[in-house]
């Protein structure tokens, strides 16, 4: 008889799911607003299948529809997640490095040999990007604000280093932002600019607590992963380009947003 195990993180805009049978592993998304279809299609494919449950609505997956199941802290089933996937795309690190968790919010674990310790969250994350995005312009779908903003020029909308001192030469780069959003309607720009705009702040701050995080902790790497970098290139590139700009290396996992549940999977 097939023995088919899940791992199934449910978090606040998404649920995953990492199923493994006969040992092979696939992978699987839904919106969280689907989560009573998503789990009843499971559950009818697999109706003996052990699953471990991690996330921030574990405890309503379980009461509802699998009561047999064991619930995994989430930031550990996150860290061990992480832990197989660098093994697995062999990008394995020697050295310790942060976990930088974008999701709808986003949430940093420091990695030192077997240990793992959530040290810093921040509700700048995916989130931000969809809600404020939602706001600020008519796009309400992930993926029509994610090809908006890989397509706008940031510079029609924040007010650049470059900006304030016109034509003197600048003491840092004239590119990098010295006002988010300072622009505001003194210069004609369009939803896609605020969209580059808006993914640039979020890429800003979280390097720039990432960067702070580094210093602390004495780390050189950041494995980035979560939901919110997936089909988003403004935002990762913005994340690459800073990370290297503060001196650390990134490290982007192929299947980094699923590392919750796999971590989860692990335990069944």
């Amino acid at each position: 008889m097939q023995r088919i195990t899940a791992g199934i993180d449910a978090g606040g805009s998404l649920i995953k799911m990492v199923y493994q049978e006969n040992g092979r592993m696939h992978y699987k998304k839904f919106p969280i607003s689907e989560l009573d279809s998503a789990l009843s299609w499971l559950k009818m494919s697999a109706p003996s299948l052990k699953v471990s449950l991690t996330g921030g609505k574990a405890s309503v997956i379980q009461k509802k529809y699998f009561q047999d199941s064991v619930i995994y802290p989430e930031f550990k089933a996150t860290c061990e997640g992480v832990r197989f996937l660098l093994s697995a795309e062999n990008k394995g690190l020697e050295e310790n490095y942060l976990i930088v968790n974008i999701g709808t919010g986003t949430s940093w674990h420091v990695v030192k040999g077997d240990k793992a310790e959530r040290i810093l969250g921040s509700g700048i994350g995916g989130g931000t990007f969809t809600g404020l995005g939602s706001l600020l312009t008519q796009g309400q779908d992930y993926h029509q604000l994610t090809d908006l903003a890989k397509i706008g020029n940031k510079s029609n909308v924040d007010m650049l280093v470059k900006d304030i001192y016109e034509s003197v030469e600048t003491p840092i780069n004239g590119e990098l932002t010295a006002a988010n959003f300072a622009k505001g309607n003194k210069l004609k720009h369009t939803e896609a600019d605020q969209l580059a705009s808006l993914s640039n702040m979020i890429a800003e701050t979280i390097v720039l607590l990432t960067s702070q995080a580094a210093a602390i902790h004495q780390v050189k790497y950041a494995v980035i992963i979560g939901s919110a970098i997936v089909d988003n290139p403004s935002l990762k590139s913005g994340l690459d380009f800073y990370m290297d700009m503060v001196g650390l290396t990134t490290v982007f996992l192929e299947k980094g947003e699923y590392c919750g549940a796999i971590g989860a999977s692990l335990t069944v």
